[in-house]
């Protein structure tokens, strides 16, 4: 099990609504690695967290928090995708 440490909180970013477009219908051709703009901000739902964390009083698991997602860090190991963001890039809880 992974347990967060130096103020790292674990997460789950939500899914984006993606609006699906046919572009065969109106004529344009998209380059096959074309991937929309992100939003900068993403809600995700929090997993687990470092003690230290500066708002550790505020989170339970599951709550929900609006985060920087160009800091989202992505850890692989023994393939699997843990999911981390620094305490400082949260810029809210909902």
């Amino acid at each position: 099990m992974f347990r967060p440490v130096n103020r790292y909180i674990q997460v789950v970013v939500e899914a984006e609504e993606v609006e699906e477009t046919d572009t065969t219908a109106s004529g344009i051709v998209l380059p096959e690695d074309y991937a929309p703009v992100k939003e900068r901000y993403a809600p995700a739902r929090v997993i687990s967290w470092s003690p230290d964390v500066r708002f550790d009083s505020s989170l339970r698991r599951d709550t929900k928090i609006i985060i920087d997602q160009g800091m989202i860090e992505e850890i692989r190991i023994n393939n699997e995708k843990i999911t981390v963001i620094l305490d400082n890039y949260v810029v809210g809880i909902i």
